[in-house]
């Protein structure tokens, strides 16, 4: 479904993304792990448009994404939870979701997706009229994600979704990614929960300063040795 090859990414003069290739087939969840500053957020950047490559390749069903501007690449199914959730705070809940949908014509579609959201997070349903800076962080999180799935996505990237959250919330975000994915979401996951990430994921790659150090199935990735030393604190 993704295929990007060999992006280098620039902020200014600094290359954060030094070479990087990844591929995700559809259905998968695959997921990028590695130090702050390894460059997984910059590529979720690139990928949805909001930086541009000076060098490499972006294929999204075998059609490059190269010079697409962002809203562009939301409108052709990729959708991005970002960092930091990113939610209209003044608005209340349902407008942050209805703002999901921006882009879609077909309202009983969206009516439809609106229960959807409300069924995957009851928490919200509960607080529709209420305000989103008003939320939790959890709760907002589960907004964030609901408001993506709004827009009907092909491709799901989640940037960093249990940042800053509690246990509890954290299990119910994966759940609900587990669950989307079930349902036939694809995903692509950057999370510093390195265990929970490859716990969930199909495949993963390790970055390390703009560059893929490893690839390879989840399950293998979370029993490596180097990666159990650098990411799960292992001695």
């Amino acid at each position: 479904m993704l295929k990007v090859d060999n992006i280098h990414t620039f902020y200014g003069q600094i290359e954060a993304l030094k070479g990087i290739s990844i591929e995700v087939n559809e259905g998968e969840i695959v997921t990028l792990i590695g130090a702050n500053g390894a460059g997984k957020s910059t590529t979720l950047k690139t990928i949805s448009g909001q930086l541009t490559p000076a060098e490499g390749t972006i294929e999204f069903e075998g059609e490059s994404l190269i010079g697409t501007a962002a809203h562009l690449v939301t409108a052709k199914g990729i959708v991005q939870v970002p960092e930091g959730r990113r939610i209209f705070p003044r608005m209340s809940v349902l407008e942050n979701l209805e703002m999901g949908a921006y882009l879609r014509k077909d309202k009983a579609g969206v009516l439809e997706d609106l229960d959807r959201a409300f069924e995957l997070f009851p928490r919200l349903a509960d607080r529709r009229a209420q305000k989103g800076g008003t939320l939790s962080g959890g709760e907002q999180q589960m907004l964030a994600m609901a408001r993506a799935m709004m827009a009907r996505p092909r491709l799901l990237m989640l940037d960093e979704p249990s940042m800053g959250l509690a246990p509890v919330i954290v299990d119910v975000i994966f759940d609900t990614i587990k669950k989307l994915n079930k349902e036939g979401m694809t995903i692509l996951l950057v999370e510093q929960n390195a265990a929970m990430a490859l716990q969930t994921a199909n495949r993963g790659y390790v970055l390390e300063i703009g560059k893929v150090a490893l690839e390879g199935p989840g399950k293998e990735l979370l029993h490596n040795e180097q990666v159990r030393k650098t990411y799960l604190g292992e001695l």
